[in-house]
């Protein structure tokens, strides 16, 4: 079968493939539709940097590369393996694909997004969703309603990640809240937070396409904090109280310092981006003064799955060409340059 499979740092290979067979408690899935998520970039371009090891098994799964990448897909059941309940051959499904040890502190605690040891399907282990075919444990499929179609099952992950975040640093109905950062993830902040009841949404992103692509949407307060005066636009919108929260999906220090500013006294800044640099913040200017409190959010939870696959469900989602494009197999090294360019939002691989 085909696949895009990462061998090292910088070189990825579409190549044929074994295809696999389940084992005891596993599904075959008939691939359908596959992310390109930043993690996929960082894995391509640093991998050291994202926390990957390309010498040694992961120690949860022991996988070692190479790797077939596509940790956000979704797919159709197309062989049960031994034991397995609950599915059967044609359902179609989204996959929530961490693995966690299970005997971590937070595992214990019911968090396995932040294992201290967590993996991947699609990053560090046996197979992933950029491929024809691939095989995982039941009980991380997670069933599709007929009125949810496979493609927006691929983005059931990055609309977890930004749903979880939103369950870190909730905003009550008739609430106002920042997005700084129009990317796949700001555009899943603005959707979880709709679908709460939440309307005063201010957005701030500097590219002029992803403020188009937000806007198509339902985005209706977008900024462009490079010419426009960020702060007057916050005051404007919530009568000069600040929000309530501001969510960073961007990833980049003055969008942390803008988001504080921003912020009413006793509101509360949420991290959800991956930031390569380390910024400067001020403790009693930043945090003191206003009773601020900054947390952050990785990942998702199996709850977070079904919460957006029922919010999908409702139509309260929407793929559109603003911020989705799909590429083959094939085109995967060249869609990973455009990304890495800036030249495309959300791009789904059809496998």
């Amino acid at each position: 079968m085909k696949a895009a499979v990462l061998h090292a740092q910088e070189d990825l290979r579409v190549e044929d493939v074994a295809e696999p067979t389940p084992g005891p408690g596993q599904v075959k899935l008939r691939n359908a539709y596959a992310g390109i998520c930043g993690s996929d970039l960082h894995a391509y371009f640093d991998p050291a940097g994202a926390g990957l090891d390309l010498e040694n098994p992961h120690p949860v799964t022991g996988s070692t590369p190479p790797q077939i990448l596509g940790h956000e897909f979704s797919g159709t059941v197309a062989e049960v393996g031994e034991g397995v309940e609950g599915l059967a051959v044609g359902d179609r499904v989204a996959v929530w694909p961490v693995y966690s040890c299970g005997e971590c502190t937070a595992c214990r605690r019911g968090s396995p997004n932040v294992c201290r040891t967590i993996g991947f399907h699609g990053l560090t282990s046996h197979g992933g969703g950029m491929a024809e075919y691939t095989t995982v444990q039941a009980a991380k499929c997670h069933r599709l309603p007929e009125n949810v179609d496979l493609k927006l099952g691929a983005l059931v992950e990055p609309m977890a990640v930004a749903w979880h975040a939103v369950d870190r640093a909730p905003v009550q109905a008739g609430g106002s809240a920042l997005i700084a950062g129009a990317g796949p993830i700001g555009i899943g902040l603005f959707f979880a937070l709709r679908a709460r009841g939440v309307e005063n949404i201010v957005v701030s992103e500097p590219s002029a396409e992803r403020r188009a692509a937000i806007a198509a949407v339902g985005a209706t307060n977008v900024v462009d904090p490079m010419t426009e005066d960020l702060a007057a636009r916050v005051a404007e919108a919530t009568g000069g109280d600040g929000v309530d929260v501001a969510y960073d999906a961007a990833g980049v220090g003055p969008a942390v310092t803008s988001s504080l500013a921003s912020l009413t006294p006793g509101g509360t800044v949420l991290v959800v981006a991956i930031h390569e640099r380390t910024m400067e913040i001020h403790p009693t200017a930043h945090l003191v003064m206003g009773e601020t409190t900054i947390t952050g959010a990785l990942g998702q939870l199996p709850a977070d799955f079904d919460a957006v696959i029922e919010a999908m469900s409702k139509g309260l989602y929407e793929v559109s060409e603003a911020w989705v494009s799909e590429v083959s197999i094939d085109e995967v090294p060249e869609a990973i340059a455009d990304l890495r360019a800036g030249k495309r939002m959300k791009v789904l691989v059809r496998a």
